[in-house]
Protein backbone atom coordinates (compact mmCIF):
# COMPACT_ATOMS: atom_id res chain seq x y z
CA UNK A 1 0.00 0.00 0.00
CA UNK A 2 1.36 3.40 -0.93
CA UNK A 3 2.16 6.11 1.55
CA UNK A 4 -0.46 8.27 -0.13
CA UNK A 5 -3.19 5.67 0.48
CA UNK A 6 -2.15 5.24 4.13
CA UNK A 7 -2.21 9.01 4.62
CA UNK A 8 -5.69 9.21 3.10
CA UNK A 9 -6.96 6.45 5.41
CA UNK A 10 -5.39 8.10 8.45
CA UNK A 11 -7.05 11.36 7.47
CA UNK A 12 -10.46 9.62 7.37
CA UNK A 13 -9.85 8.05 10.80
CA UNK A 14 -8.89 11.42 12.31
CA UNK A 15 -11.92 13.10 10.71
CA UNK A 16 -14.33 10.47 12.04
CA UNK A 17 -12.71 10.57 15.49
CA UNK A 18 -13.19 14.35 15.66
CA UNK A 19 -16.81 14.02 14.55
CA UNK A 20 -17.44 11.26 17.11
CA UNK A 21 -16.14 13.50 19.88
CA UNK A 22 -18.51 16.35 19.05
CA UNK A 23 -21.55 14.19 18.26
CA UNK A 24 -24.56 14.02 20.55
CA UNK A 25 -25.78 10.83 18.84
CA UNK A 26 -23.89 8.15 16.92
CA UNK A 27 -25.78 5.28 15.33
CA UNK A 28 -24.19 2.22 13.77
CA UNK A 29 -26.40 0.58 11.16
CA UNK A 30 -26.54 -1.95 8.39
CA UNK A 31 -27.43 -0.32 5.07
CA UNK A 32 -27.84 -3.55 3.11
CA UNK A 33 -30.63 -3.24 0.56
CA UNK A 34 -30.71 0.56 0.40
CA UNK A 35 -30.56 2.13 -3.02
CA UNK A 36 -28.54 5.27 -3.65
CA UNK A 37 -31.86 7.14 -3.88
CA UNK A 38 -32.82 5.91 -0.39
CA UNK A 39 -29.55 7.05 1.19
CA UNK A 40 -29.74 10.41 -0.62
CA UNK A 41 -33.27 10.91 0.73
CA UNK A 42 -32.13 10.04 4.26
CA UNK A 43 -29.21 12.45 4.03
CA UNK A 44 -31.56 15.26 2.95
CA UNK A 45 -33.81 14.62 5.94
CA UNK A 46 -30.85 14.55 8.32
CA UNK A 47 -29.26 17.73 6.98
CA UNK A 48 -31.98 19.88 8.58
CA UNK A 49 -31.09 18.38 11.98
CA UNK A 50 -27.33 18.97 11.59
CA UNK A 51 -26.67 15.27 11.15
CA UNK A 52 -24.98 13.11 8.53
CA UNK A 53 -25.08 9.50 7.36
CA UNK A 54 -21.79 8.03 6.15
CA UNK A 55 -20.66 4.74 4.73
CA UNK A 56 -17.11 4.06 5.89
CA UNK A 57 -14.87 0.99 5.73
CA UNK A 58 -15.20 -1.16 8.84
CA UNK A 59 -11.46 -1.13 9.58
CA UNK A 60 -11.40 2.67 9.56
CA UNK A 61 -14.46 2.79 11.81
CA UNK A 62 -12.81 0.36 14.23
CA UNK A 63 -9.73 2.56 14.47
CA UNK A 64 -11.71 5.77 14.92
CA UNK A 65 -13.98 4.31 17.62
CA UNK A 66 -11.01 2.75 19.38
CA UNK A 67 -9.19 6.09 19.46
CA UNK A 68 -12.37 7.78 20.74
CA UNK A 69 -12.64 5.39 23.68
CA UNK A 70 -15.32 3.01 22.38
CA UNK A 71 -13.43 -0.18 21.46
CA UNK A 72 -16.42 -2.31 22.59
CA UNK A 73 -18.25 -1.32 19.39
CA UNK A 74 -15.73 -3.26 17.29
CA UNK A 75 -18.03 -6.31 17.19
CA UNK A 76 -20.71 -4.29 15.35
CA UNK A 77 -18.47 -3.38 12.41
CA UNK A 78 -19.25 -6.41 10.29
CA UNK A 79 -20.90 -6.44 6.88
CA UNK A 80 -22.40 -3.31 5.32
CA UNK A 81 -21.85 -0.70 8.00
CA UNK A 82 -22.75 2.98 8.00
CA UNK A 83 -22.82 5.53 10.79
CA UNK A 84 -25.16 8.39 11.55
CA UNK A 85 -23.64 11.36 13.37
CA UNK A 86 -25.87 14.01 14.94
CA UNK A 87 -24.33 17.20 16.28
CA UNK A 88 -27.18 19.46 17.44
CA UNK A 89 -29.77 17.19 19.05
CA UNK A 90 -29.57 13.59 20.23
CA UNK A 91 -33.17 12.50 19.65
CA UNK A 92 -34.25 14.23 16.41
CA UNK A 93 -31.79 12.40 14.08
CA UNK A 94 -32.62 9.13 15.84
CA UNK A 95 -36.34 9.70 15.21
CA UNK A 96 -35.69 10.46 11.55
CA UNK A 97 -33.57 7.34 11.15
CA UNK A 98 -36.01 4.99 12.91
CA UNK A 99 -38.88 6.38 10.79
CA UNK A 100 -36.75 5.95 7.67
CA UNK A 101 -36.00 2.29 8.54
CA UNK A 102 -39.72 1.59 9.03
CA UNK A 103 -40.60 3.21 5.70
CA UNK A 104 -37.81 1.50 3.77
CA UNK A 105 -38.34 -1.90 5.43
CA UNK A 106 -34.62 -2.49 4.84
CA UNK A 107 -31.46 -2.08 6.82
CA UNK A 108 -31.15 -2.33 10.57
CA UNK A 109 -30.03 -0.32 13.53
CA UNK A 110 -27.23 -2.20 15.30
CA UNK A 111 -26.16 -0.04 18.24
CA UNK A 112 -25.75 3.61 19.16
CA UNK A 113 -24.31 6.19 21.47
CA UNK A 114 -26.62 8.86 22.85
CA UNK A 115 -24.75 11.54 24.78
CA UNK A 116 -21.76 9.11 24.87
CA UNK A 117 -23.84 6.32 26.49
CA UNK A 118 -24.12 2.97 24.73
CA UNK A 119 -27.60 1.67 23.82
CA UNK A 120 -28.75 -1.41 21.93
CA UNK A 121 -31.19 -1.24 19.00
CA UNK A 122 -34.25 -1.94 21.18
CA UNK A 123 -33.41 0.86 23.62
CA UNK A 124 -32.73 3.26 20.75
CA UNK A 125 -36.19 2.46 19.38
CA UNK A 126 -37.69 3.43 22.75
CA UNK A 127 -35.62 6.62 22.93
CA UNK A 128 -36.85 7.58 19.46
CA UNK A 129 -40.42 7.60 20.83
CA UNK A 130 -39.61 10.34 23.33
CA UNK A 131 -40.92 13.83 22.58
CA UNK A 132 -38.43 16.42 21.40
CA UNK A 133 -36.40 18.45 23.86
CA UNK A 134 -38.55 21.54 23.23
CA UNK A 135 -41.78 19.64 23.99
CA UNK A 136 -40.30 18.20 27.19
CA UNK A 137 -39.15 21.66 28.31
CA UNK A 138 -42.61 23.04 27.53
CA UNK A 139 -44.23 20.34 29.66
CA UNK A 140 -41.81 21.10 32.49
CA UNK A 141 -42.55 24.82 32.37
CA UNK A 142 -46.30 24.10 32.21
CA UNK A 143 -46.01 21.77 35.19
CA UNK A 144 -44.15 24.42 37.15
CA UNK A 145 -46.64 27.16 36.22
CA UNK A 146 -49.79 25.22 37.15
CA UNK A 147 -49.32 25.43 40.95
CA UNK A 148 -48.49 29.13 40.69
CA UNK A 149 -51.69 29.84 38.73
CA UNK A 150 -53.64 27.84 41.30
CA UNK A 151 -52.14 29.87 44.13
CA UNK A 152 -52.96 33.13 42.37
CA UNK A 153 -56.58 32.03 41.91
CA UNK A 154 -56.87 31.01 45.56
CA UNK A 155 -55.44 34.33 46.71
CA UNK A 156 -57.77 36.26 44.39
CA UNK A 157 -60.84 34.44 45.75
CA UNK A 158 -61.44 36.66 48.84
CA UNK A 159 -60.85 39.83 46.81
CA UNK A 160 -63.29 38.60 44.16
CA UNK A 161 -65.92 37.85 46.85
CA UNK A 162 -65.45 41.32 48.33
CA UNK A 163 -65.98 42.88 44.90
CA UNK A 164 -69.16 40.80 44.38
CA UNK A 165 -70.44 41.83 47.83
CA UNK A 166 -69.73 45.50 47.18
CA UNK A 167 -71.46 45.28 43.77
CA UNK A 168 -74.46 43.62 45.41
CA UNK A 169 -74.65 46.39 48.04
CA UNK A 170 -74.32 49.04 45.32
CA UNK A 171 -77.07 47.41 43.26
CA UNK A 172 -79.32 47.11 46.30
CA UNK A 173 -78.84 50.76 47.32
CA UNK A 174 -79.07 51.95 43.75
CA UNK A 175 -82.31 50.00 43.26
CA UNK A 176 -84.09 51.59 46.34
Amino acid sequence: MSAKAIAAKNKVVVEIKEKLERSKVVLVSNYLGFRVKDITDLRKRLRSEDAEYRVVKNTLLERAFEQSGFPQLKEYFKGSTAILLGYKDAVAPLKIFVKFLKEAEKGELKVGLVEKQLFNAKDLGEISKLPSKEVLLGKLVGGLQAPIYGLVNVLQGPVRKLVYALNAIKDKKGGE
